[in-house]
């Protein structure tokens, strides 16, 4: 039987409705005792320079991965944010997520040469330092549920590890992770109505939270008026081309020790089957093609509150200045900071931990540098 604390999350009402989330009232406080784990790639900004960002995206999205299985189906907080995540989890789980992490940082060193850093600090320690942390629970879908964190505390924390500490030791040589589910195998979505903006939006220490939340508010409201909200991946799911895009990626995550030119090939012959599938609409056994692409779709996360506003949107111009004269208002009243990055694609990451059921998780950004080009371009 689960205890009260362990359950906190588990209990928290699912909100349908995403622009009832600008109002503060709407998210609960983390219990003290719980831990609050950060991850992000260093240098993230010269990675995408280098034209690697699908992979920053994917060892961002292998921290959710590897958590979620190491919590063997117990439901815990957590957000994607392009080059890094963030998670919390109840006390009796916190050396489960100290040495998850400390596999994640070996593991991303050693197979991507890409350094990633980690660190956990407990929930007390936060409102020690005069921050909080507080979560709620979106359903886009019927299948899937993402989290949402307010309060200062996630980006508190994140500026600390970023100042080293609270950092959490990389483990030993030929560490691995258990990544079952974390597939990128979808192409890019191109832009419908003019270009894929990536935006960040912060509060700043003068604002209120009601000053945010009505920003936040005005922000949605004008999104709202995009087709489907902006949603960037059409209702038929992302293109699909064989081979993917991101086979050599998903051979260096899902080899599990095995050679990976090897495993290209078995995944080259998979996705090819894969491909077959959705081309044709056939079903296989349990799993139906077209379903699956309109949950992919409805499923995609491409728009939380993670100590802000971040929303990946198809937006056509009109839309776009609007929203820009909304932030640039705010901006001059010292209420935020924001950044924009346009690009002409969208991307996907993906958790699937099985494909004949509706709870896959897809992670969307920007094509192009995304949220970590925006964040790099703060305006405040």
């Amino acid at each position: 039987m689960k205890d009260l604390q362990s359950a906190f999350y588990e209990n928290l009402p699912l909100q349908r409705d995403f622009t009832r989330l600008s109002d503060p009232a709407q998210f609960s406080k983390l219990p003290d005792d719980w831990v609050l784990g950060v991850a992000d790639i260093v240098d993230s900004t010269g990675e995408i320079a280098r034209g690697r960002y699908k992979t920053v995206n994917t060892v961002g999205a292998a921290v959710i991965s590897a958590m979620i299985n190491a919590m063997d189906g117990a439901l815990f907080p957590y957000v994607f944010g392009g080059d890094g995540a963030g998670f919390a989890v109840p006390p009796g789980k916190a050396e489960t997520a100290r040495a998850t992490l400390a596999d994640l940082r070996r593991w991303a060193d050693e197979e991507f040469s890409m350094p990633l850093r980690a660190a956990l600090v407990s929930v007390a320690d936060i409102r020690k330092a005069g921050k909080d942390l507080r979560v709620a629970r979106y359903a886009p879908s019927t299948g899937v549920d993402y989290a949402m964190f307010s309060g200062g505390g996630l980006a508190w924390a994140e500026a600390g590890m970023k100042a080293g500490q609270n950092m959490v030791t990389p483990a030993g040589p030929g560490a691995q992770p258990d990544l079952t589910g974390l597939s990128c195998r979808w192409s890019n979505s191109p832009a419908r109505h003019g270009q894929i903006v990536s935006l960040v939006v912060q509060s700043t220490p003068s604002a209120t939270e009601r000053d945010f939340a009505d920003l936040a508010q005005s922000v949605l409201s004008a999104s709202e008026a995009l087709e489907r909200a902006g949603h960037p991946v059409s209702e038929k799911g992302p293109p699909m081309t064989w081979p993917p895009p991101g086979l050599d990626i998903d051979a260096h995550v899902s080899r599990d020790g095995r050679h990976v030119i090897l495993h290209k090939v078995v995944l080259l012959v998979q996705n090819l089957l894969i491909a077959v599938l959705f081309k044709t609409g056939l079903r296989m056994g349990r799993f139906e093609p077209d379903h699956y692409r309109h949950m992919v779709s409805s499923n995609a996360d491409y728009r939380k509150f993670d100590d802000g506003l971040k929303m990946t949107l198809d937006c056509d111009p009109d839309t776009l200045r609007q929203i820009e004269h909304l932030l640039e208002e705010a901006r001059r009243r010292g209420k935020i900071r924001y950044g924009l990055h346009a690009q002409d694609e969208a991307m996907m990451t993906c958790i699937v931990p099985s494909a004949t059921r509706d709870d896959h998780v897809h992670f969307v950004d920007g094509a192009s540098g995304g949220y970590a080009q925006a964040a790099s371009a703060m305006r405040g």
